[in-house]
């Protein structure tokens, strides 16, 4: 089953191979935006990013998220009030309905390490798919702004760190 097998998914430290690997991701239009052929690869091992890996029962990558800074764009205001999360699904797995799962893995991880007081996304506003799924799992806009760095609209969205259960 491995990375078709969401349940065997976890959480774990990113390794130097983990970053190799993210930086041949390449992602089919419209979404070769999130290609991070650009990016340096230790620009995923610095502690200071919080990257985490996901990976599959075999070890192999399926995502990664992020904590912090790397979550924010350019242009948008941001504030102390929310931790910001962002993260990537492999691009042969994208479309498939595995993003929910990456994000709860994340959000599930994230709070257990910086119990946040919320949650801050920033998403490219013509990601329907990243929209909706974001929105299923509590997120509620805020704010949209255009990119500096990307003369795109994004939008941000919040929800609390610890939702209600009762």
């Amino acid at each position: 089953m491995g990375a078709r097998d969401p349940s065997s998914w976890r959480v774990v430290p990113i390794t130097a191979a983990h970053a190799e690997e993210l930086t041949a991701w390449r992602y089919d239009p419209p979404y070769e935006r999130y290609s991070l052929s650009a990016v340096p690869p230790s620009t995923f091992l610095d502690p200071i990013s919080e990257f985490v890996a996901i990976v599959d029962h075999d070890d192999e990558l399926v995502a990664y998220r992020s904590f912090g800074a790397d979550g924010q764009v350019g242009g948008g205001t941001y504030d102390d009030s929310a931790l910001d999360t962002g993260g990537g699904l492999r691009p042969d797995l994208t479309g498939q309905g595995y993003g929910r799962t990456v994000i709860e893995l994340g959000l599930d991880f994230g709070l257990a390490r910086f119990d946040p007081p919320a949650w801050r996304v920033t998403i490219w506003s013509s990601n329907v798919r990243a929209l909706t799924v974001v929105r299923s799992l509590g997120f509620e806009p805020v704010h949209e702004f255009e990119s500096t760095t990307q003369a795109e609209p994004f939008t941000v969205l919040v929800r609390p760190g610890r939702l209600d259960t009762q």
